[in-house]
């Protein structure tokens, strides 16, 4: 029970969301049989209430009811981040067919531009880009795009290297070919 109070007291100190589940066995040998018997299993939780949400002019209008970022602690977590430009609905590098489908893109504009956008909404959010610890990247075509979205991610990921995880999906919201999903360190 101590070593749960103490464990408590360190994730309350780093505003840390947890449940933590402790089982009681009792294991005895009767006969030269193992028996384990499970007393008591409890739940214990803690969780960090205080949260900010964080939305920019700076940056794309969500295209639905959430915000650009979510403070919990000291961890930053922002929302699906695409290339679109602020305060428009322009996509650099991408043409439409008349019916609103993808005629052509240019995966290197989209990257470059996603990668602003997550930097605006970082810096607006009191973050800042060295701050990332992990990184989502979902791309529409992983057979024509990973490489040279590589490349550029190499660019800007130069002197902080998050975790990265890199998903192919079918399609995302809007005509895009990538969106990010963010983690960062915020101060206090």
């Amino acid at each position: 029970m101590a070593a749960i109070c103490a464990i408590f007291s360190q994730l309350a100190v780093l505003k840390i969301q947890a449940l933590i589940t402790v089982e009681f066995i009792h294991t005895s040998a009767y006969h030269g049989r193992i028996i384990t018997v499970n007393l008591k299993s409890i739940t214990y939780g803690i969780i960090m209430s205080h949260d900010t949400k964080f939305s920019t002019d700076k940056a794309p209008k969500p295209v639905g009811l959430y915000p650009h970022a979510r403070k919990v602690g000291n961890l930053l977590f922002l929302s699906g981040v695409g290339p679109r430009q602020a305060g428009t609905t322009d996509i650099p590098g991408v043409t439409l067919n008349d019916d609103g489908s993808i005629q052509s893109y240019d995966i290197e504009a989209q990257c470059r531009s996603v990668f602003e956008n997550v930097k605006t909404i970082l810096e607006e959010s009191g973050s800042s880009w060295m701050e990332l610890v992990d990184v989502t990247v979902f791309l529409t075509n992983m057979k024509d795009d990973f490489k040279t979205y590589n490349k550029i991610y190499a660019e800007y990921f130069a002197d902080n290297q998050p975790c990265r995880t890199t998903v192919e999906i079918n399609c995302l919201p809007t005509p895009i070919a990538i969106e990010l999903k963010c983690i960062a360190t915020i101060k206090e």
